[in-house]
């Protein structure tokens, strides 16, 4: 089996890269500077020169108050290239799986949400990730669209690096109290997308969206409490509500996913957070800056 991979610098991406993946895989990973993806073209000739059996789409635009300002560069990258993927992989026989998030919902649903809910996005990077689905769908038959929602890892700009860097900076920290949803660890979403891929490879595909992401539900406040608790990091925390930060992008105020679907076709149950938040905050203890580009 081998899996072409778009993006190399993001968290879900890195993962990719760091993971173990079954005997008898070849895997191929493209950086901007290998594959510029805003550009159709390039996109096409690459896939045409290394005809893959599996394409990953893990790069996107995930600057979602940005996106506000820039929704011409966010249809780019989040719509128009996961379109130009599709295409050239049904042209040379491979199938696809593309990332996208829980901010394609309008979070006003009380429980959590399965793959077949209305879209409503708030904002424009939902806007942009929900086309960008629509665009799959229209493209290509054989392929897998992997929702998940509150990615983090040792790297990259996440919620976790940018809550050390605050409590290292200052003595009160404000974050919502009132959005709920599921951190989903960078390495569990790469290690799910490694198991699809091995299904599908061994004859068991099944194709659509599914929903991956950990399981237990908190918010954005609890989620710090347990960031600097387990970090031993005593700055005070203040819960605030939505309406007490002012952010250029709406976000829903419940993300929660229902992961039945994954578990029933794939076997892939719900990671556990805080495991994964233990492993992530122990890499995070051996660098220098754990803080280091992170961002509010």
């Amino acid at each position: 089996m081998r899996t072409m991979i778009f993006g190399k610098t993001g968290q879900v991406a890195g993962e990719l890269a760091s993971i173990t993946w079954p005997e008898g895989s070849s895997v191929v990973q493209l950086a901007r500077a290998d594959c510029d993806i805003a550009d159709s073209g390039a996109v096409s000739r690459a896939v045409h020169r290394i005809r893959p059996d599996a394409i990953v789409n893990a790069a996107a635009y995930t600057a979602v108050d940005r996106a506000e300002s820039e929704p011409n560069v966010a249809h780019r990258l989040n719509r128009d290239a996961p379109a130009a993927m599709a295409r050239a992989c049904a042209e040379v026989g491979a199938f696809l799986i593309h990332l996208s998030s829980d901010y394609v919902f309008n979070g006003l649903k009380q429980g959590a949400y399965v793959e077949d809910d209305p879209i409503a996005p708030l904002s424009v990077y939902g806007r942009t990730k929900s086309e960008g689905e629509t665009a799959v769908r229209s493209e290509i038959e054989r392929h897998v669209i992997l929702r998940t929602s509150w990615v983090f890892a040792s790297h990259g700009n996440n919620f976790v690096r940018t809550m050390l860097r605050l409590a290292a900076e200052r003595e009160e920290i404000r974050v919502v109290n009132d959005q709920r949803g599921t951190p989903t660890a960078a390495r569990d979403i790469a290690s799910a997308i490694a198991s699809i891929i091995a299904s599908i490879a061994q004859g068991r595909s099944a194709w659509g969206t599914f929903h991956f992401a950990s399981g237990e539900a908190t918010t954005w406040h609890d989620f710090a409490r347990a960031i600097l608790d387990a970090s031993g990091l005593r700055a005070n925390l203040i819960a605030i509500t939505t309406a007490d930060y002012e952010t250029a992008a709406r976000r829903p105020m419940n993300s929660v996913l229902d992961c039945g679907r994954i578990a029933r076709e794939y076997g892939i149950d719900q990671p556990v957070w805080r495991q994964a938040l233990a492993t992530v905050l122990a890499e995070l203890r051996g660098s220098l800056d754990p803080g280091s580009g992170a961002s509010t």
